[in-house]
């Protein structure tokens, strides 16, 4: 009898699922679009069951009808969502407010100050090695007990995305340990343990999952869950993870050097080492793979961009393909090519909805400098896909200035379907770009993982003999001469502007 594995991802737009055999050969994969809510400034939620658990359920039964496989050869499920949200729940699992999400969520200031007040500066440099920001889950929780009290009161659990899945498929209640120690601080230690003392001003121990290795069983398919999602009951779920650490296992970021530029709705970068880095423009910490510690860093500018360009700019090209004519991004780029580097003297900061590192700034807004006459909606387009890749690029930098090379990059996302922004971005970062074979991302990355957690493969390093680019993207260095001088506005046009942009806040 054959033998399968499933892995699905949740999203900020869109959740996705693949069915991989025990090869990594992809039999089958679907994706589901879903919304976002941005009720107030700075905050950004998802409805936990109707949109997390309801694409879990609708993909795995469509994973199963589609591809025709029998759910008894199903080895095992994986799962990862949204890495660094939050969302309370009562004893019966019940969700009690939505989901706050990652750090595109910055509705906590307040209590950044309030944490900073409590350890000082040098306390936060210690217990966090950067400064809180927006992807610290332990402020979220403090916004609900300061902000939601009785909320607060009535929670019985406070779960990620995957601990909430994996809670409503097993019964039992589990956290990615890595995650715990990177989004969790102060509460987990880098073993998945609770930092019991810690957690005082935040919530009681018992109120969070317990931590474990990504790849552990997390328990296995109740009855109710097989009545839902199509699989059989027993079938293993592993613990999970956020979807940025499983699309970067799916990119082949297995050992130091190894980087993961994820190009989705957000830009987010994982860089496996083999030490420990500090640096407070981005965040150091431990890794999914045992012995690994990994850098992290996550803008929230990318395809959100490009969304709000189709949207806003290009609506008679969004009109057109939904009327059924040609794909809107695509017509967006006609004519891109043509307009020289530096967009004809424009430079674009494309922070529309705040930005994280390198800068951590929820208040930062976008800004074009050099609009002219002569200026159309495609150099302002053109602009804008320049300003993500020289964020991208300042990343890029952040890890050569902490002694990490060779680096070899490894894109993968929706970024990646579009070959002159993957051109752009190689040309600006000045390195080699290598495409993978399977851009699938995270739900590969799952299934993949799922494999370890069942015994089909040994361990990440066996990941390798299924892991490999498709094509690498080579940087034109004459290029990367020309873009320097526009990159330069940009890293200076932040802090000129700061001030102002606050005072639009």
């Amino acid at each position: 009898m054959a033998r399968y594995l499933m892995g699905i991802d949740v999203g900020t737009y869109e959740s996705k699922g693949v069915i991989i055999d025990t090869e990594g050969r992809v039999i089958c994969s679907l994706s589901t679009p879903h919304g976002m809510e941005n009720p107030l400034p700075h905050h950004y939620e998802h409805d936990a069951e109707e949109v997390w658990l309801s694409d879990v359920l609708k993909l795995s039964n469509g994973l199963l009808d589609s591809s025709g496989i029998p759910a008894a050869e199903i080895l095992g499920l994986g799962l990862s969502t949204l890495g660094t949200c939050l969302v309370p729940v009562d004893k019966e699992l019940r969700p009690l407010r939505k989901a706050i999400l990652y750090g595109i969520d910055a509705r906590a200031t307040d209590e950044w100050r309030e944490m900073t007040e409590l350890y000082g500066e040098d306390g936060v440099l210690e217990l966090f090695g950067r400064p809180i920001c927006s992807d610290d889950v332990a402020a979220k929780i403090l916004w609900i007990k300061n902000k939601e009290p009785e909320v607060y009161a009535k929670t019985y659990k406070f779960l990620t995305g995957t601990s909430f899945l994996v809670a409503r498929l097993t019964g039992n209640f589990y956290l990615d340990r890595f995650l715990g120690s990177a989004s969790f601080k102060p509460l987990y230690r880098p073993d998945g343990s609770i930092r019991e003392e810690m957690c005082g001003p935040y919530c009681r121990p018992d109120q969070l999952p317990r931590g474990q290795v990504v790849t552990d069983c997390a328990g296995y398919i109740t009855e109710e869950a097989a009545r839902l999602t199509g699989l059989l009951p027993g079938t293993p779920v592993m613990t999970g993870s956020g979807d940025s650490s499983s699309e970067s296992i799916s990119t082949g970021v297995l050992d130091p050097g190894d980087a993961m530029i994820q190009l989705g709705s957000s830009m987010f970068m994982y860089c496996c080492t083999d030490r420990l880095i500090s640096d407070p423009r981005i965040h150091g910490g431990g890794f999914l793979i045992p012995d690994r510690y990994s850098v992290s860093a996550g803008t929230n500018n990318c395809g959100t961009v490009t969304r709000w360009f189709r949207d806003n700019v290009y609506f008679d090209l969004k009109s057109a393909e939904d009327e059924g004519r040609e794909n809107a991004y695509s017509a967006m780029m006609r004519g891109i090519d043509d307009i020289p580097i530096g967009s004809g003297g424009l430079v674009t900061l494309p922070y529309l909805a705040g930005e994280r590192s390198p800068i951590n700034d929820p208040d930062a807004r976008g800004l074009v400098i050099g609009l002219t006459l002569k200026h159309t909606r495609a150099h302002l387009y053109r602009s804008a896909l320049e300003g993500v890749c020289f964020t991208v690029a300042q990343h890029v930098d952040i890890l050569k200035e902490n002694g990490i090379s060779p680096l070899r990059l490894h894109a993968v996302g929706g970024g990646t379907k579009n070959p002159y922004w993957m051109q752009m971005c190689a040309d600006i970062c000045g390195e080699p770009l290598n495409l993978m074979e399977v851009t699938i991302g995270a739900s590969y990355g799952d299934a993949l993982m799922a494999g370890i957690c069942t015994g089909v493969f040994g361990g990440f390093s066996d990941l390798r003999r299924v892991l490999k680019p498709a094509k690498t993207v080579y940087p034109d260095m004459e290029k990367h001469e020309l873009y320097k001088p526009f990159r330069e506005v940009f890293d200076e046009a932040y802090a000129a502007n700061r001030d102002l942009m606050h005072r639009l806040g």
